[in-house]
């Protein structure tokens, strides 16, 4: 039974959220058409009842609010609101429903699957039509108040600001990282201290990664279907708190411990140097469609959280395939994805955001309009537009593929440089200008719209689908572990087994994996745009064929770091190749190249080849190739450094021979000699091949990568 609550004071309409106070804290919470709003204090997580029930009587606009005295951090809260139930218009108000506080910045666990968290009667012939009278407070978590205060030791928000053209982006996932790591402390591995420890720290240093690019970290649901086939959200895509980071990454408890080991966590990579950029997902939330649980946003004010069905407010418009999309249209629900991106920023010190579907955070209505006020927003914002902002530049609805169309402070996953690099590798001919394109940063995509070669976040690999070892070891995707008969996931990857499906210990095979391991990082660290390697490529992670591991929490997606010579060498090969982009200017220009003589060098800043040495012709441009080679000249380089200098380097050539068969390539005449310093051969080159007079003829052999600097 509740207590009699404690004396209240009106409090007031801002911030939202919660937010201490001399001597306690106030609450407000946005619902423009509740009639009535109860704030639930709690003792302990586990409570099936609250201690104390406050009715909050005062409203300001669309605002509820009270000031609570007594109230310290660590207190646990949830909200019932009431208002009408009228789902054919988009009304699903239930005061019987806990709920989570979408300013809350922890939750204190997860939710436990029970039918009282639905706002119908589930089973009930008329589905959500129904109003569900039982009690969800046992099965909800209960939000907790956080205090800010953190040493920071010195660092600052937007302190760290590595250049776009000096960074090298690390997609990893918290847990999957580190739970296999041996030498972290157990208790540590799979959290944010195991990421923060010192051995994750100085391998991703020596690495040489400047950026790691963390999967969801803000709570997530895990979903009930999943549970039931004994799986779970394992990438975290389903968001229902986005200002709490997941507490399941907490090495020490969920009552706000896991907020201050987030802030440890970037504390450390930054100390090291390393920028913080998390992957969030603003476009849908866990409370799924109209069958979904009322766990947050669907009872505090579904009509204006989501974007309904105009014909049909019973239903959810779904740009994201999860059952709904959030409503950036409405001025409230925009007011608290911006409050959320500035507070991880500011109190939580990331670098940068990575938005997943975020093509869906421009839906207006139907369309897509990259002019929407989402985008207007944040480029006036002044701390977020000083932020990195990655897009990933699609959703599922119509029209929602807008790679190369996002407004000019942002960058773009690459989709088309990913399928047309692995097509190229897989022994498809390729448009020789189009794979050019993807080459130099995408000016095609790009250079009209005033934007730089890093609005091109160049990848091959990403968490969603296979990795690099399984990139060249399947053609099909064996997505078996996921219990939906192999139905899930994309069916055309663009891969290559090298001639036998799966793992082998055909030394052939083998051979024929590392070569093509090889030629994929070669050619993403020399072209020009933002490279993203995805964690554990560099250690040969396999998922076994699995393309969309999305649900495995096990060691289908955890990093395996015991290491045989084969893995040893590929992991220095990748680190060779990251201290080579990282050394040369010339493969990551702050523009695009202009094809044309400049500072009186007697050559072209870029020069494309034919394998008989001549410039590539209109013709060759406009046909398919499976051999492609050009010279970067560091000496013709149209660029100023930070200083006011003139940025100079030195000249390379990059011949890149997707084709089974070796070719006869000449060397051109710019320079005398040509030094081998980059191969993807598995074997050390002969004499012939390591340095090479100009106009002379070599051999080059079928698949393969090689990158000469002039001598």
């Amino acid at each position: 039974m509740a207590l009699v609550p404690r004396p209240t004071k009106p409090g007031f309409p801002y911030p939202l959220g919660v937010t201490l106070t001399k001597d306690g804290a106030n609450f407000a919470l946005f619902s423009e058409s509740a009639t009535s709003v109860q704030l639930l204090l709690f003792s302990h997580p586990d409570d099936k009842e609250p201690k104390e029930v406050i009715n909050v009587k005062e409203k300001t606009g669309d605002i509820w609010h009270v000031t609570v005295p007594g109230v310290l951090p660590g207190q646990l809260y949830a909200y019932k609101v009431d208002g009408p139930y009228k789902p054919e218009e988009g009304l699903r108000f239930n005061k019987n429903k806990a709920l989570i506080d979408p300013y809350a910045k922890a939750l204190a666990g997860f939710v436990k699957w029970d039918d009282a968290v639905f706002g119908y009667k589930v089973g009930d012939p008329q589905e959500d039509m129904t109003f569900d009278e039982r009690d969800s407070t046992p099965f909800v978590p209960k939000s907790v108040v956080v205090s800010d205060d953190f040493d920071w030791e010195g660092d600052r928000p937007l302190s760290l600001k590595i250049p776009w053209n000096q960074t090298v982006i690390y997609e990893t996932h918290v847990k999957g990282m580190t739970k296999l790591r041996e030498d972290v402390d157990e208790k540590l591995r799979g959290t944010y201290l195991g990421l923060a420890s010192k051995q994750v720290i100085s391998y991703l240093k020596d690495l040489g990664v400047t950026t790691v690019e963390l999967m969801p970290v803000q709570q997530f649901v895990r979903d009930k279907w999943l549970l039931d086939k004994g799986l779970t959200n394992y990438w975290g895509y389903n968001p229902i708190a986005y200002f709490a980071p997941d507490c399941g990454y907490s090495s020490s408890g969920c009552l706000g411990q896991q907020v201050t080991e987030f802030k440890k966590m970037v504390k450390e990579l930054h100390f090291a140097g390393i920028e913080v950029i998390i992957d969030v997902v603003y476009n849908h939330t866990g409370e799924g469609n109209h069958l979904g649980p009322t766990l947050s946003f669907r009872g505090i004010d579904n009509r204006a959280y989501y974007m309904l069905n105009p014909q049909n407010p019973r239903y959810y418009m779904d740009f994201t395939g999860t059952g709904n999309t959030l409503n950036l249209r409405h001025p409230r629900v925009l007011q608290m994805v911006m409050d959320s991106l500035r507070y991880w920023v500011t109190e939580m010190h990331v670098d940068g955001f990575r938005f997943d579907l975020a093509s869906a955070l421009a839906r207006e209505l139907y369309s897509v309009n990259m002019l929407s006020t989402f985008f207007v927003t944040i480029q006036q914002d002044p701390i977020l537009s000083r932020v990195k902002l990655i897009a990933e530049p699609w959703d599922v609805g119509e029209g929602g593929y807008q790679v190369g169309n996002f407004p000019y402070q942002w960058a773009e996953w690459n989709g088309k440089y990913r399928d047309t690099i692995r097509r190229f590798w897989r022994g498809e001919a390729i448009a020789y200008s189009e794979l050019a394109n993807r080459l130099m940063g995408s000016p095609d995509l790009y250079m009209g719209s005033g934007r730089t070669p890093f609005a091109s976040v160049n990848y091959v690999t990403s968490h969603d689908g296979f990795t690099l070892e399984d990139l060249v070891s399947y053609n099909q995707k064996h997505n078996e572990a996921n219990k939906m008969d192999n139905k899930d996931g994309v069916d055309e990857n663009y891969s290559w087994n090298c001639g036998f499906e799966g793992e082998t210990n055909d030394p052939g095979v083998m051979a024929c994996r590392e070569r093509q391991k090889r030629n994929f990082m070669i050619t993403l660290f020399v072209s020009q745009g933002v490279p993203m390697l995805l964690g554990g490529d560099e250690l040969s992670r396999t998922q076994k064929g699995n393309n969309n591991a999305f649900c495995q929490d096990n060691e289908i997606s955890w990093f395996n770091w015991k290491m045989d010579d084969r893995k040893k060498a590929f992991l220095n090969f990748v680190k060779s190749m990251i201290y080579l982009r990282k050394a040369h200017p010339v493969f990551r220009r702050r523009k695009f190249f202009q094809g044309r003589k400049l500072f009186g060098s007697p050559y072209k800043d870029l020069t494309w080849l034919s394998p008989d040495g001549s410039e590539v012709n209109e013709q060759t441009w406009n046909s398919p190739t499976q051999v492609i080679a050009f010279v970067l000249a560091g000496d013709a380089m149209d660029e100023i450094n930070e200083n006011g200098e003139r940025v100079s380097d030195d000249t390379f050539l990059v011949v890149l021979n997707a084709s089974p068969n070796p070719i006869k390539f000449k060397f051109p005449k710019i320079g005398e000699k040509w030094e081998l310093v980059i191969w993807s051969y598995n074997r050390d080159p002969r004499e012939d091949e390591k340095v090479v007079k100009a106009e002379s003829v070599l051999e080059i052999e079928g698949r393969s990568a090689l990158v000469y600097k002039r001598g």
